[in-house]
C-alpha cells in the first residue's frame, strides 16, 4: 500500500519544482527580451556585436558545461562534431542576420519576425522529411503571414526602404534559428544542453569574428558604457537567457513552454516602448497580436 502522506509529499515537492521552472522560464524570456534593446544601443556594429555576445559568454558557458558534465562520464556516443559545427554556423547566421534586421527595423519587428521560427521548423519537417501539417497548422500560418503583413504596413509607400530590409532580414533569421533548432534536436539525444551551448558559441564566435573584421563596421566600443553594454548582452541575454529556458524545458511540458516562451516578443515591445521610445501603430499591434497567435495556433497543431 501506498503511503498517502509521502505521496502528498511528493506531489507537494513536483509542485513547487513546476512553479520554480514555470519563473525560471518567464525570467529567461525576460531576459532574451532585451537581446533587441542591447543590439540596438551598442557602439559596435551589428555583426560585431554579435560576435562580443558569444565571445564574452564563453568563459560562463564553458565553466557551465564543465560543472554539469557527470564525473567519469564517458565521450557523447557516434561523432557530433559536424551537427555541433552546423549548430554553431546556423546560430552565427541568426545572430548576424537579426542583428542587422535590429538595427534596420524596429526592435518589436525584428523581435516578432525572428519568433516565426517554430512555423519554418514544421515547414521544414513538411519539406524534407515529408510529414504534411495538419489543417490547423496551416490555418496558423495564414494567421502569422496576415499579421506580419499588418506589422510591416499594408501600404509599403509610407515605409521605408531600410525599414523593409529589416523586416525581410527578421523574416530570414526565423528561418537560420529554425535550422538551429532542427540541428539542436538531433544533437540532444547525445549531447548535453551545457555542451552543445558552450561548443556552438564557441564556433559561432569563430565565424563572426572575420565576418565582423571585413565588414568595416566598428568592431570595439569606444567608451567603458559601450563594453558594459557588450557585457549586459552577453551575460542577461545570453548566459542567464539561455541558461533559465534551459533549466525550465527540462521541468515543463512542450505545450507549456511553448506559450511561456511567447512573452519574448512581448516583453521585447514593452521594453522598446519604455526605453526607446519606440511606438506601435494600432495595425502593427493587431499584426503582432495575429502573429502570437499564429505561432501558438500552428506549434500546438503539432503536438496535439
Amino acid at each position: 500500500m501506498v503511503d498517502a502522506g509521502a505521496g502528498a509529499s511528493a506531489n507537494a515537492t513536483e509542485a513547487r519544482a513546476r512553479s520554480l521552472a514555470l519563473l525560471a522560464l518567464f525570467a529567461g524570456a525576460t531576459c532574451i527580451g532585451t537581446s533587441a534593446l542591447w543590439v540596438k544601443v551598442s557602439e559596435a556594429g551589428p555583426v560585431s556585436t554579435a560576435f562580443w555576445r558569444v565571445f564574452l559568454a564563453l568563459p560562463f558557458l564553458w565553466a557551465w558545461a564543465h560543472a554539469s558534465r557527470p564525473r567519469g562520464s564517458a565521450a557523447a556516443h557516434g561523432n557530433p562534431r559536424g551537427l555541433l559545427f552546423a549548430a554553431g554556423f546556423f546560430f552565427a547566421g541568426d545572430l548576424a542576420v537579426w542583428h542587422w534586421s535590429i538595427v534596420l527595423t524596429s526592435v518589436a519587428n525584428a523581435v516578432l519576425l525572428a519568433n516565426l521560427a517554430p512555423i519554418f521548423v514544421t515547414l521544414a519537417a513538411w519539406i524534407i522529411w515529408r510529414r504534411k501539417p495538419a489543417a490547423l497548422f496551416l490555418a496558423g500560418l495564414a494567421a502569422a503571414l496576415i499579421g506580419v503583413m499588418l506589422m510591416v504596413g499594408g501600404d509599403f509607400s509610407h515605409t521605408s526602404g531600410h525599414a523593409l530590409l529589416g523586416d525581410a532580414l527578421g523574416v530570414v533569421t526565423a528561418m537560420f534559428y529554425a535550422a538551429y533548432q532542427l540541428t539542436v534536436k538531433k544533437l540532444r539525444g547525445n549531447v548535453g544542453t551545457a555542451r552543445i551551448m558552450a561548443v556552438s558559441s564557441a564556433v559561432t564566435a569563430v565565424i563572426l569574428l572575420p565576418l565582423a573584421l571585413l565588414s568595416g563596421e566598428a568592431f570595439l566600443p569606444v567608451t567603458p558604457t559601450g563594453w558594459a553594454k557588450l557585457l549586459g548582452l552577453a551575460l542577461v541575454s545570453h548566459v542567464a537567457g539561455q541558461s533559465l529556458i534551459a533549466y525550465a524545458l527540462a521541468h515543463l511540458p512542450a505545450t507549456l513552454s511553448s506559450v511561456g516562451l511567447l512573452l519574448q516578443p512581448v516583453m521585447a515591445g514593452l521594453f522598446a516602448w519604455a526605453l526607446l521610445g519606440e511606438v506601435l501603430s494600432a495595425a502593427a499591434i493587431a499584426g503582432a497580436v495575429l502573429v502570437l497567435i499564429g505561432i501558438r495556433v500552428a506549434t500546438q497543431s503539432e503536438r496535439s
